[in-house]
């Protein structure tokens, strides 16, 4: 992800509210060791930058002045991380295949091509490529062996991007040619050409990823090495919102693909939308929308899955906006309990060792203290976070389906039909959504698996911005709605792409459109607006509005949560719909907490004590949080400890070691990156006598302390180091 910055690194060689957690059960204890957190960096290991992840995922293969790739990943791994692999697939710092060196041909051929034959790049002689047969090989033999030489186990291809508004290169002329078996055809010149054009590039990236995947696993084989293969990807909404191509849920089938990083952070989240006639940011919702859809896009495959955030973006903001929305989406990430796993941060030497330029100044500013001490206790909570069995509050299993081809039909625009910010999907999802509906998302790619639609009640799909890939998923449509499931569908199918060279208008099929085959197949003839038909044990209700018209319109929403609330109360049977402005969770003895404006009311949500505030690098212990609309929170709630005559760390912008606990002393090694501070909270049986805080070369570490006696917990700030401060209480 973080597309201008990715090269920086060269520059550095309560009681609870009661109707929020009425649905809590048993939390699922057990963390995965090892492999919990990682974060990715293209330094080698300094001190500013030890972050005390389980995993240090080194980027690129390529050798540095004075540092080959191999001592790079010595480096991390004589400091005690795992070293993994990244590099990008579409693009990267492969400037001896691009200028000839590898194989006596230059290749800068091989960028994608706009229309106005502008080549697109990620940096200098660096293109986003058309992803050839000599550039798939190059990446097999002169990267992966390479890497898997190293005693390399774990590969993240990251980024398969085709940029919708490609497609003009002569080898991309020559992929169609082969592919579809006619000549290339201009993509702006009809819809069906753009459709062709687009689900081309899906298939070159799917093909690349495929055979490169397939032969790290082998080579990796031929040396005794269980190679894993990972896709660090944009969710299939941001890309779809971006107008970029990528092989996303199709991937998870795959035998060669062991899981997914979901890059998620403010830069995707914050892209506008539209709700309510008003276009705007709306971050945590996006995120929460991204994050989902790529569990969506891997929980029926039973692929690992980690959650990316950042806490900084590509385009210059200043702090305080870094702050606000990464709360916003880091809140989003944990509100999906079924995931533990987390990228904690890309580029830790870009936020730790460089000013970053302010917005709309000439200033640049190093990240600071107090900002740098609250990612930090964040970053640490997920070394502890919890699976959990809980679900997040609201009403649950309404579902709104997906498809890859959201991404075919977004540039450019045909016959004047338009989808502005993505909004046929914002349509479906943000009503919901902004009234405390945690809406699931669907892949249709997935409907094979029986987990995708287990716990849905009602699933919600229009095709006024995506078509089905295949017959198949009709099918298992019609199949689960006559067995007791209810399906909304909504659109015009007027746009454009509805009669595009697909499965339902050849090889016998006459269909004007796919939602005719899905019809014919639950049995559906002479519809009429707003329908609602029985069929068999389930219920299929009939929209014909576009779902765009829901969001670019104001107060018109009412007509659409009407027919979900009947499909959902009455049709499904699954309770009461119930709207608030909040959702919420309980996970372990974290509370998780965001208060959404543009809702149903503008009340804010109140927390009962103790509770210790995470996203305040003081780490207060509060009687009552407040969280106002708009806003998120992160609580680590004292009532819920297990054993509170255990001293322990509840909280601490540095990871620990070395514990151990001998009658009334309480000692441990904590470590953190160099010039940060420390901030941490510590749960003791009574006040403290003593407490000594030494360096690693045995010299005293000045500290500031506070006893809270409502919470028995002791309060220490100190500064960090990562060779590690030993901390020794007695009470």
């Amino acid at each position: 992800m973080n597309r201008i910055c990715k090269f920086i690194y060269v520059l550095i060689a309560i009681v609870l509210t009661t109707n929020c957690f009425a649905q809590q059960t048993s939390d699922k204890d057990v963390i995965k060791a090892k492999e919990k957190t990682a974060f990715q960096t293209g330094s080698p290991w300094i001190p500013e930058i030890d972050m005390r992840s389980d995993i240090a995922i080194v980027y690129g293969a390529n050798d540095r002045p004075n540092m080959t790739f191999e001592e790079r990943v010595k480096s991390w791994r004589d400091h005690q991380y795992t070293a993994h692999f990244m590099t990008g697939i579409a693009w990267g710092d492969y400037k001896d295949y691009y200028l000839g060196k590898w194989d006596g041909i230059n290749h800068l051929d091989v960028s994608q091509v706009e229309r106005n034959g502008q080549q697109i790049g990620h940096g200098h002689q660096n293109p986003y490529v058309v992803p050839i047969e000599s550039y798939i090989k190059y990446l097999k033999t002169a990267v992966m062996k390479r890497v898997i030489d190293a005693g390399i186990t774990s590969i993240y291809l990251e980024e398969p991007e085709f940029w919708a508004r490609a497609g003009y290169s002569e080898p991309f002329k020559q992929e169609w040619q082969k592919y579809y078996g006619f000549p290339w055809r201009p993509q702006h010149e009809s819809p069906e050409n753009t459709y062709l054009s687009n689900k081309l590039k899906y298939q070159m990236y799917f093909h690349a990823i495929k055979e490169v995947s397939s032969y790290a696993k082998e080579y990796g084989k031929s040396k005794g090495l269980d190679v894993k293969v990972f896709i660090p990807t944009h969710s299939l909404v941001n890309y779809s919102s971006w107008q970029i191509v990528s092989p996303e849920a199709s991937l998870a089938s795959l035998p060669s693909i062991d899981g997914y990083i979901a890059q998620v952070w403010t830069g995707t989240s914050r892209e506008p939308n539209y709700y309510e006639g008003a276009k705007k940011e709306r971050v945590f919702e996006n995120a929460f929308l991204e994050y989902g859809s790529m569990v969506s896009m891997t929980a029926p495959t039973h692929r690992k899955l980690f959650f990316l955030t950042d806490p900084i973006e590509d385009l210059p903001r200043d702090w305080q906006d870094f702050k606000r929305n990464y709360e916003a989406t880091f809140t989003a990430q944990l509100l999906y309990p079924m995931v533990a796993d987390y990228e904690v941060m890309p580029w830790p030497e870009r936020i730790y060792t460089r000013p970053y330029r302010v917005a709309n100044s000439n200033e640049e500013v190093l990240i600071p203290r107090y900002y740098s001490t609250q990612m930090q206790v964040m970053v640490n909570t997920l070394n502890n976070m919890p699976l959990s069995a809980n679900k997040v509050s609201g009403s649950q299993g309404i579902g709104v389906l997906m498809c890859n081809s959201l991404m075919f039909q977004r540039f450019p625009t045909h016959n004047g039909y338009d989808d502005p910010q993505f909004s046929n999907f914002y349509g479906q999802t943000l009503p919901l959504l902004k009234r405390g509906i945690p809406v699931n998302t669907v892949h249709i790619e997935n409907l094979g698996y029986e987990e995708s639609l287990k716990d849905i009640k009602v699933l919600i799909m229009s095709y006024s911005n995506m078509k089905p890939l295949s017959v198949e998923s009709h099918q298992y449509l019609a199949s689960w709605v006559k067995k007791g499931g209810v399906l909304i569908y909504i659109g015009r199918d007027d746009d454009p792409y509805q009669s595009v060279m697909e499965w339902w208008n050849t090889n016998g099929n006459q269909f004007k459109a796919p939602s005719d085959h899905l019809f014919k197949l639950l049995g559906i003839e002479n519809i009429t607006p707003d329908t609602k038909i029985g069929v068999g044990k389930g219920a299929v209700y009939v929209i014909r509005k576009n779902p765009k018209e829901f969001v670019l319109q104001n107060n018109n929403t009412q007509s659409y949560l009407d027919i979900v609330k009947d499909a959902y109360e009455k049709a499904a049977k699954a309770g009461a719909l119930k709207f608030s402005n909040y959702l919420c969770l309980e996970r372990g003895p974290y509370d998780i907490i965001s208060v959404m404006d543009e809702s149903v009311n503008a009340e804010s949500f109140t927390v009962k004590g103790p509770v210790i505030d995470l996203y305040d690098p003081k780490l207060p212990v509060l009687a009552v949080k407040i969280v106002s609309p708009g806003t998120q929170a992160l609580l680590y709630n004292l009532k819920r400890i297990k054993n509170r005559k255990q001293p322990q760390v509840l909280a601490s912008a540095g990871r620990i070691y070395e514990e151990k606990v001998q009658n009334s002393n309480y000692s441990f090694v904590i470590k953190s990156p160099v010039k940060t501070t420390n901030s941490m909270r510590i749960l003791l049986p009574s006040a403290p006598k003593t407490i000594k805080a030494t360096g690693a070369k045995g010299n005293n570490v000045t500290f500031d302390s506070s006893w809270d006696k409502s919470s028995s917990t002791a309060y220490l700030s100190f500064g960090n180091s990562p060779e590690g401060i030993k901390i020794a209480i007695e009470w």
